[in-house]
């Protein structure tokens, strides 16, 4: 099995559900819960011996609040909706010290500087059917509908963090722990 682990924020159920519509409407699901990645794959091993790492980094992290805002285009092919929140920054920092995933692996994950917290709306496949509408064309009809269809942007608390194990021959995803912050 082909599977790699992340780790993420899941926004409230009733924004997600509003995330998961907007997805629908738009694109085939992706298998992959709406979520703000907070560590990537770098690093966290098949044998998990990384979580225990993990808890212990989630223990120092107090709650925090986190807000979303306006949709932006990365890459040509992804929307996604911008995150803030300067915890959310030391939380990413502390928990790649902490792993260690190595300065080859940071830079092929965008991790530490290069980290710029995201909510993945959903990412367009170019197109190569000449008469089809273009992948910038699509992106902007997707932004302008993100635009309203998912305002207003909410702020939310983060209690918690949650471990993904994602199957890429299925290209499913599951959850495997949620790990409570300040316990």
């Amino acid at each position: 099995m082909n599977v790699e682990y992340f780790i993420g924020i899941v926004p409230p159920k009733d924004y997600l559900k509003r995330i998961e519509r907007f997805q629908s409407k738009w694109t085939t699901q992706s298998g992959v819960e709406p979520h703000i990645t907070v560590k990537a794959q770098g690093g966290l091993r098949h044998d998990k011996q990384w979580i225990d790492q993990v808890k212990k980094v989630c223990i120092n992290i107090k709650p925090f609040k986190v807000s979303l805002g306006q949709p932006k285009v990365l890459g040509g092919h992804i929307l996604y909706m911008s995150v803030h929140s300067d915890d959310l920054h030391q939380l990413h920092q502390s928990l790649v010290h902490e792993i260690s995933p190595g300065a080859e692996l940071i830079q092929q994950y965008f991790e530490l500087d290069a980290y710029t917290p995201h909510l993945t709306i959903c990412k367009v496949k170019s197109s190569i059917d000449s008469l089809s509408v273009t992948t910038e064309q699509k992106l902007k009809q997707l932004k302008e509908s993100a635009e309203k269809e998912l305002t207003p942007y909410p702020v939310f608390d983060v209690n918690f963090i949650r471990i993904y194990e994602l199957d890429y021959e299925t290209y499913r995803c599951s959850k495997v722990e949620d790990i409570a912050l300040g316990h």
